[in-house]
Protein backbone atom coordinates (compact mmCIF):
# COMPACT_ATOMS: atom_id res chain seq x y z
CA UNK A 1 0.00 0.00 0.00
CA UNK A 2 1.33 3.61 -0.79
CA UNK A 3 2.15 5.46 1.90
CA UNK A 4 1.67 8.55 0.85
CA UNK A 5 -2.16 8.74 1.43
CA UNK A 6 -1.85 7.37 4.26
CA UNK A 7 1.06 9.52 5.23
CA UNK A 8 -1.91 12.72 4.37
CA UNK A 9 -4.85 11.10 6.05
CA UNK A 10 -3.23 10.89 9.39
CA UNK A 11 -1.51 14.40 8.97
CA UNK A 12 -5.35 15.58 8.70
CA UNK A 13 -6.86 13.42 11.14
CA UNK A 14 -4.26 15.28 13.53
CA UNK A 15 -4.74 18.23 12.76
CA UNK A 16 -8.26 18.19 13.00
CA UNK A 17 -7.93 17.16 16.39
CA UNK A 18 -5.21 19.53 16.78
CA UNK A 19 -8.13 22.46 15.39
CA UNK A 20 -10.61 21.11 18.70
CA UNK A 21 -7.80 21.03 21.15
CA UNK A 22 -6.57 24.66 19.91
CA UNK A 23 -10.22 26.05 20.14
CA UNK A 24 -10.72 25.07 23.19
CA UNK A 25 -8.40 26.66 24.89
CA UNK A 26 -9.55 30.37 25.96
CA UNK A 27 -9.51 32.99 23.15
CA UNK A 28 -6.96 35.11 23.86
CA UNK A 29 -10.07 37.94 22.59
CA UNK A 30 -13.92 37.09 22.04
CA UNK A 31 -16.53 38.89 20.02
CA UNK A 32 -19.61 39.46 21.60
CA UNK A 33 -21.99 38.27 18.04
CA UNK A 34 -18.77 35.21 17.80
CA UNK A 35 -15.50 35.30 16.28
CA UNK A 36 -12.29 35.48 18.44
CA UNK A 37 -8.14 35.40 18.43
CA UNK A 38 -7.70 31.98 19.40
CA UNK A 39 -3.91 30.09 20.12
CA UNK A 40 -3.35 29.42 16.54
CA UNK A 41 -6.32 27.19 15.70
CA UNK A 42 -6.39 27.86 11.85
CA UNK A 43 -2.62 26.65 12.16
CA UNK A 44 -3.34 23.01 11.42
CA UNK A 45 -5.69 23.63 8.59
CA UNK A 46 -2.76 25.86 6.93
CA UNK A 47 -0.36 23.37 7.65
CA UNK A 48 -2.34 20.24 5.57
CA UNK A 49 -3.56 23.16 3.17
CA UNK A 50 0.50 23.83 2.22
CA UNK A 51 1.82 20.17 2.71
CA UNK A 52 -0.69 18.47 0.32
CA UNK A 53 -2.47 21.14 -1.43
CA UNK A 54 -4.80 23.36 -1.81
CA UNK A 55 -7.79 20.36 -2.49
CA UNK A 56 -7.08 18.48 0.66
CA UNK A 57 -6.97 22.30 2.35
CA UNK A 58 -10.26 23.08 1.65
CA UNK A 59 -11.84 20.01 2.64
CA UNK A 60 -9.78 19.84 5.98
CA UNK A 61 -10.94 23.21 6.64
CA UNK A 62 -14.44 22.62 6.11
CA UNK A 63 -14.05 20.11 8.11
CA UNK A 64 -12.34 22.48 10.51
CA UNK A 65 -15.21 24.81 10.55
CA UNK A 66 -17.73 21.88 11.22
CA UNK A 67 -15.52 21.00 14.46
CA UNK A 68 -15.52 24.95 15.68
CA UNK A 69 -19.13 25.47 15.33
CA UNK A 70 -19.80 22.37 17.36
CA UNK A 71 -17.38 23.33 20.08
CA UNK A 72 -18.56 27.27 19.82
CA UNK A 73 -21.91 26.82 18.16
CA UNK A 74 -23.06 30.77 16.87
CA UNK A 75 -26.71 29.85 14.76
CA UNK A 76 -28.99 32.22 13.63
CA UNK A 77 -29.65 31.23 10.25
CA UNK A 78 -28.57 28.10 7.46
CA UNK A 79 -26.82 30.25 5.51
CA UNK A 80 -24.94 32.50 7.89
CA UNK A 81 -23.91 28.87 9.38
CA UNK A 82 -22.53 27.71 5.81
CA UNK A 83 -20.99 31.32 5.55
CA UNK A 84 -19.37 31.11 8.76
CA UNK A 85 -18.05 27.87 9.27
CA UNK A 86 -18.19 25.79 6.19
CA UNK A 87 -17.27 28.44 3.76
CA UNK A 88 -15.34 30.35 5.86
CA UNK A 89 -12.76 27.81 7.06
CA UNK A 90 -12.71 26.35 4.42
CA UNK A 91 -11.70 29.00 2.14
CA UNK A 92 -8.50 28.71 4.25
CA UNK A 93 -7.54 25.55 2.00
CA UNK A 94 -6.88 27.66 -0.82
CA UNK A 95 -3.73 28.56 0.62
CA UNK A 96 -2.66 25.19 -0.83
CA UNK A 97 -2.96 26.67 -4.08
CA UNK A 98 -0.33 29.38 -3.35
CA UNK A 99 1.88 26.75 -1.29
CA UNK A 100 5.23 27.93 -2.90
CA UNK A 101 4.79 31.78 -1.31
CA UNK A 102 3.16 30.25 2.62
CA UNK A 103 3.19 33.62 4.03
CA UNK A 104 1.14 35.06 0.40
CA UNK A 105 -0.97 31.74 1.16
CA UNK A 106 -1.55 32.66 4.41
CA UNK A 107 -2.57 36.09 4.07
CA UNK A 108 -4.89 34.68 1.16
CA UNK A 109 -7.18 31.75 2.83
CA UNK A 110 -7.41 34.49 5.84
CA UNK A 111 -8.70 36.86 3.77
CA UNK A 112 -11.00 34.55 1.91
CA UNK A 113 -12.30 34.03 5.26
CA UNK A 114 -12.52 37.40 6.18
CA UNK A 115 -14.41 38.03 3.35
CA UNK A 116 -17.18 35.01 3.65
CA UNK A 117 -17.41 36.44 7.74
CA UNK A 118 -18.18 39.99 6.33
CA UNK A 119 -20.62 38.88 3.51
CA UNK A 120 -22.37 36.54 6.20
CA UNK A 121 -22.46 39.98 9.13
CA UNK A 122 -23.58 42.27 5.65
CA UNK A 123 -26.41 40.16 5.34
CA UNK A 124 -27.15 38.40 8.82
CA UNK A 125 -25.85 40.71 11.52
CA UNK A 126 -26.94 44.63 9.93
CA UNK A 127 -29.10 45.02 12.77
CA UNK A 128 -26.19 45.17 14.93
CA UNK A 129 -24.92 48.26 13.10
CA UNK A 130 -24.69 51.12 14.84
CA UNK A 131 -27.63 53.54 13.80
CA UNK A 132 -26.72 55.22 10.37
CA UNK A 133 -23.21 52.86 9.90
CA UNK A 134 -23.31 51.06 6.74
CA UNK A 135 -23.18 46.95 7.25
CA UNK A 136 -21.06 46.61 5.11
CA UNK A 137 -18.31 49.20 7.18
CA UNK A 138 -19.74 47.20 10.56
CA UNK A 139 -18.89 43.94 9.55
CA UNK A 140 -15.62 44.77 7.91
CA UNK A 141 -14.44 46.31 11.36
CA UNK A 142 -16.01 43.57 13.52
CA UNK A 143 -14.69 41.00 11.52
CA UNK A 144 -11.54 42.87 10.78
CA UNK A 145 -10.64 43.38 14.21
CA UNK A 146 -10.46 39.61 15.18
CA UNK A 147 -9.34 38.05 12.00
CA UNK A 148 -6.15 40.37 11.47
CA UNK A 149 -4.54 39.23 14.61
CA UNK A 150 -5.56 35.99 14.14
CA UNK A 151 -4.47 36.05 10.55
CA UNK A 152 -0.75 37.84 11.70
CA UNK A 153 -0.77 34.86 14.27
CA UNK A 154 -1.45 32.17 11.99
CA UNK A 155 1.59 33.38 9.69
CA UNK A 156 4.07 33.60 12.81
CA UNK A 157 2.60 30.13 14.18
CA UNK A 158 2.51 28.25 10.46
CA UNK A 159 6.20 29.76 9.55
CA UNK A 160 8.10 28.36 12.87
CA UNK A 161 5.72 25.01 12.39
CA UNK A 162 7.09 24.85 8.26
CA UNK A 163 10.73 25.38 9.46
CA UNK A 164 11.02 22.94 12.19
CA UNK A 165 9.27 20.45 10.04
CA UNK A 166 11.81 20.87 7.29
CA UNK A 167 14.90 19.99 9.92
CA UNK A 168 12.95 17.37 10.83
CA UNK A 169 11.88 15.94 7.79
CA UNK A 170 13.86 16.42 4.47
CA UNK A 171 10.76 15.25 3.10
CA UNK A 172 9.02 18.21 4.20
CA UNK A 173 11.66 20.48 2.12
Amino acid sequence: MPREPLRRLTETGLALALVAVLNLIPPIFKMPQGGSVTAGSMVPIFFVALRWGGVWGILTGALGGLINYWIDPQYYHPLQWVLDYPVAFGALGIAGFLRRLPVAAIIVGGALRFGAHVLSGVVFFASFAPKGMSPLLYSTVYNGSFMLPEVAISVALTLLLLRAMARLTPAMR
